[in-house]
């Protein structure tokens, strides 16, 4: 392959094949179980008429399944102008694998609708979401038991209400309607933690990754987080939580943010939440008075740091620019931002990427406890945080009875009273069980990649660790 020539890049859709490809060759499936996990099983197109402004205009939607070994499938939702067939069921069979590299019982989905959602106002945008869902809906493409989507780029909270609201009106009696979608506000069903998880998700991966001073060797790094210079590419609501917490709780330093008007780039460290308010007051970074601004934001990919982020768009990281990438870690928060060939000349330099599947399954993890929170119809914490707190409260008084009888003069700071005393709310349980989630999958991938002398890269110990999984559950399916 000539790492200079563009037109031998492969397609988002292609690069997903050829990394599935990769991995199981190393494994020992039939052929039949190996094209039944590899092939989308079915991909639902619409075209749906709505008369705004006037006229009638025409929209086109898609909602690909790919792999059902578990029920319901799972998925974000994207409103973007350039979607289209393909690119659904790539990140539909990256969810399939993302599912089960993190152990959350879900097939893989994904939905697409082709629209710029700058060219409608909100009320526009409610007829058309309304619409598109009212398409699935009717086939069962979205159904709490059968196919639940969430949010992904050009979605959110706001999309989500939308659709769980049209899912009620056309269900009236299921009691389950709120988990039809994930990623809802939390006054309409959702969780909190939810908006954060991926960014969250992006956090822990690091700090998990940072744990093995081995793995930290092997991307030519020692240490901790802390103080280590990153640049994030896109400030979107996965970069923005990622680079915030990176920042303000591991130490690490934001040396640079990308966005579409270019780049930000401080060495001392930028503020995240400062950036943050500009583009959201001005649109894009430019004119922002505290760092230099560079026009050509693409070229700080190649800048000098110790981690890099995508978290924007796939296939950023190309045959075109990826021999000039220094970062000696990436960690996709972004799906498919490094494309198959990128990923070869990247791997040849020793750069280590922690993949797109894990790093970025924050989402989907989270989104899986909202489906569980809706099912159950009760917030996390609920039952248990009191009696947690009149339990610990025990515990104190005791070693404050015993102080005094004994006159040891102990006193607890109140600093430790107020922390142990306290009970989980949903919250904390929310972001302990994502922690827990992030260290499992990272433990089961570092297994397959320290423990095999013929798997060299983290992206292949993925594959092979969530391929296993799927193909355990269709044997079990008797296939």
């Amino acid at each position: 392959m000539n790492a200079h020539d563009p037109a031998q890049e492969p397609s988002f859709r292609e690069s997903v094949d050829l990394m599935f490809n990769r991995a199981v060759a190393l494994m020992d499936l039939s052929p039949g179980l190996e094209e039944k996990i590899r092939v989308c099983n079915a991909t639902y197109t619409v075209r749906f008429g709505v008369r705004l402004r006037g006229a009638l205009h025409t929209f086109t939607g898609y909602r690909s399944v790919h792999s059902e070994h578990m029920e319901p499938v799972k998925g974000g939702i994207r409103f973007a102008i350039n979607v289209h067939q393909d690119e659904v069921e790539a990140l539909a069979a990256l969810m399939t694998y993302k599912c089960a590299l993190v152990e959350a019982p879900f097939g893989g989905s994904k939905g697409g609708l082709r629209i710029n959602p700058a060219d409608w106002n909100e009320h526009e945008l409610e007829l058309i979401t309304r619409r598109f869902a009212y398409e699935l809906i009717k086939r069962d493409l979205i159904n709490p038991a059968q196919n639940v989507p969430a949010p992904d780029m050009g979605t959110g909270e706001r999309e989500m209400a939308w659709i769980a609201d049209q899912y009620r009106r056309m269900n009236t009696t299921d009691i389950n309607a709120a988990a039809c979608v994930t990623g809802k506000p939390t006054n309409a069903g959702g969780i909190a933690g939810r908006v954060e998880a991926t960014g969250r998700g992006v956090q822990y991966a690091l700090r998990e990754f940072f744990r093995y001073p081995e793995d930290v060797a092997k991307a030519q790094m020692t240490g901790t987080l802390d103080g280590k210079r990153v640049i994030v590419q896109g400030l979107g609501n996965v970069g923005y939580h990622a680079a915030k917490f990176l920042s303000e709780e591991d130490g690490a330093r934001i040396t640079a943010i990308i966005e579409r008007d270019g780049a930000l780039h401080d060495e001392k460290g930028l503020n995240v939440e400062s950036v943050r308010a500009w583009i959201t007051k001005n649109g894009g970074v430019a004119n922002y008075p505290h760092a230099k601004h560079i026009p050509d934001g693409a070229a700080m990919l190649e800048a000098e740091c110790d981690i890099l982020i995508p978290a924007a768009l796939e296939a950023v990281i190309n045959l075109t620019n990826a021999d000039r990438i220094k970062a000696p870690l990436i960690i996709e928060a972004a799906n498919g931002p490094v494309t198959a060939g990128a990923d070869e000349i990247l791997r040849d330099k020793g750069c280590v990427i922690i993949p797109d599947m894990y790093a970025n399954a924050g989402g989907v993890t989270v989104s899986y406890f909202e489906w569980v929170k809706n099912l159950s119809h009760i917030r996390f914490g609920r039952m248990q945080r009191r009696q947690e707190e009149s339990r610990h409260q025990l515990v104190v008084d005791e070693l404050e009875r015993l102080s005094a009888d004994k006159g040891l003069g102990w006193t607890l700071s109140p600093d430790f009273k107020e922390k142990y005393l306290r009970g989980a709310d949903e919250l904390e349980l929310v972001r302990s069980g994502l922690d827990d989630t992030m260290r499992a999958a990272y433990q089961a991938m570092r297994a397959v990649w320290h423990g095999r002398d013929d798997v060299h890269d983290l992206r292949t110990a993925a594959y092979l660790v969530s391929i296993r999984k799927v193909a355990d559950s269709y044997r079990a399916k008797g296939l």
